[in-house]
């Protein structure tokens, strides 16, 4: 009776020490499951922050022609809220940065510079020679204006 005894209560215990294996192996493939969610949703944050950073790091398409609208003292007057103004700013893309954009300020309140400026719609282009342009303008017609080469 012993003999069968100890039997049983080895075969319980090797069914417990089974339903912990399994029960470890579970937590395990949940572990590993969780450390692969997780690396994946951080490596598509990385790349989510990464490629806008190194993009902004990259010249512009327009940089020397921009530049060179500056240094023949053209400029822009156009509002944040006036449409033409955003399809004129599209144009130069990055290179926006290199031009020289005065803001107006909402449409209906002018600043003091477009006033001056003598501003009466958006988008406007001054040139050096005192040359108004109003509209948008290509940047094949603002090379014509000032002389500055279009080169993509």
């Amino acid at each position: 009776m012993e003999d069968k005894q100890l039997t049983k209560e080895q075969r319980e215990k090797s069914h417990e020490q089974e339903i912990q294996n399994k029960i470890k192996s579970d937590n395990t493939k949940k572990t590993i499951k969780k450390v692969v969610i997780y690396s994946i949703i951080f490596l598509i944050l990385a790349a989510i922050i990464y490629f806008p950073i190194s993009n902004s790091k990259k010249p512009g398409e327009y940089d020397d022609f921009a530049k060179c609208l500056t240094e023949k003292k053209a400029a822009f007057y156009g509002s944040f809220q006036c449409p033409a103004c955003a399809k004129q700013k599209q144009l130069f893309g990055k290179s926006m940065n290199y031009v020289n954009y005065v803001e107006c300020g909402p449409i209906g309140q002018q600043t003091q510079a477009c006033k001056d400026a003598n501003i009466k719609a958006y988008p406007t282009w001054i040139f050096n020679n005192n040359l108004t342009r109003e509209g948008i303008l290509s940047l094949e017609e603002l090379s014509q204006v000032t002389g500055c080469i279009v080169k993509p």
